[in-house]
């Protein structure tokens, strides 16, 4: 898969949906929750944020590179991901904005 997101989109290998409930029941397909974590495959650059005075006029615009870099496991925002379809394979698109942290290692 090739893909170079722009400004500040991240493409995300989305995590598995939950097979099994807590109690042990199968959940179907259909009933399956979003996943709403995964592994940073790219990042873009960054992008450009317009700082603004008391009367809404542009002051400055600065570049903010993006934090975020592949590898990273991370939890973001249920419904702000967007799913594409590269190569017959389905990536997730997410801004780093909508990014609620790190998932961390519990080993």
């Amino acid at each position: 898969m090739k893909v170079k997101p722009l400004q500040d989109w991240l493409v995300v290998q989305a995590d598995e949906a939950e097979e099994k409930s807590a109690g042990g029941i199968i959940i179907p397909d259909a009933a399956k929750e979003r996943p709403e974590s995964g592994k940073v495959v790219a990042a873009g650059e960054g992008r450009m944020v317009e700082e603004k005075d008391a009367k809404g006029k542009i002051k400055e615009k600065k570049f903010v590179k993006t934090t975020l870099k592949p590898g990273d496991h991370i939890l973001y925002e249920k419904y702000s991901a967007r799913k594409v379809e590269v190569d017959q394979e389905e990536v997730v698109l997410v801004r780093e904005q909508d990014v609620l942290g790190y998932l961390l290692d519990s080993n």
